[in-house]
């Protein structure tokens, strides 16, 4: 493989993975979509000119899928709180959790890290950590 290529997507590829901390669904889509586009922009045109026009093409397109995404979800839950929605707290045996509302113990084994609860007692949401 030619070492100018892994030199011009490398950079780009690792920054693109930096961003991915991003919070919103529109960040996150575009952080992973410039990664991609830099990624295949690169080795389908060999050259950094190219990567770079992939990365830019990826980012727009993964920031209108996330925001899309961002959108159904404002649709389904309502906006997230000012701070973000609060975390469970581990209750002792694995994917069970308190909810930060009322303390009532949330078998979440099935719910990915990070996902969304709604405690039934309260109406409000809250995340698996």
């Amino acid at each position: 493989m030619n070492k100018k290529l892994i030199t011009a997507v490398l950079p780009i590829a690792l920054a693109a993975n930096f961003l991915t901390s991003c919070d919103t669904p529109t960040g996150q889509g575009a952080a992973a979509g410039a990664g991609a586009g830099a990624i295949i922009g690169g080795l389908a045109g060999r050259g950094p000119r190219s990567a770079a026009i992939g990365a830019a093409i990826g980012a727009a397109t993964g920031a209108l899928i996330g925001h899309a995404i961002q959108e159904d979800r404002a649709s389904k839950y309502g906006p997230p709180p000012e701070g973000g929605y609060p975390l469970g707290r581990p209750a002792g045996r694995y994917g069970f959790y308190y909810s930060p509302y009322t303390g009532r113990v949330y078998d979440l084994r099935d719910v990915p890290p990070g996902g969304l609860t709604r405690d039934v007692d309260e109406g409000r949401l809250f995340r698996r950590p």
